[in-house]
């Protein structure tokens, strides 16, 4: 049986290059995902401005199932690969739809640098708080 659970090591994300590897590394035993994930990651990638209206129809350019589109896009969104603009949004033009998203790219450089920031002594009290954290005392 074929693991779903997200696993990123140092090595494997050094080696990841292209879409159908990110796809591989975020949906994992799972091909359909992994074809909805690269679907909507190109066309948006290449629509105009980088905004979709809506993404039923990359579902159906690539005859992929609309029912999975939704769990891949409810994904994506929690990732925060993509997000839902509003059509109060200025910045948008007004318009509703979809565009990429830098909350995952933000929230992997501050994981990225929590082990160094950890790592620091800060102030006398550190060791303490830190200690307390484990539940010595």
């Amino acid at each position: 049986m074929v693991s779903t659970k997200i696993e990123i090591s140092h090595s494997r994300i050094a080696r990841t290059e292209d879409i159908d590897e990110l796809a591989a590394l975020l949906f994992p035993g799972n091909k359909n995902h992994q074809r909805i994930f690269a679907a909507v990651f190109v066309e948006l990638k290449w629509s105009d401005g980088q905004f979709l209206f809506v993404l039923e129809p990359v579902a159906d350019k690539y005859d992929l199932s609309r029912r999975v589109l939704e769990t891949v896009r409810a994904k994506m969104r929690r990732m925060g690969l993509i997000d839902h603009v509003s059509r109060f949004n200025k910045r948008y033009g007004y318009r509703e739809g979809w565009v990429f998203s830098n909350k995952f790219s933000n929230a992997l450089n501050q994981l990225a640098d929590l082990p160094t920031r950890l790592r620091e002594k800060r102030n006398p009290n550190q060791e303490a708080k830190d200690r307390d954290a484990m539940g010595y005392l």
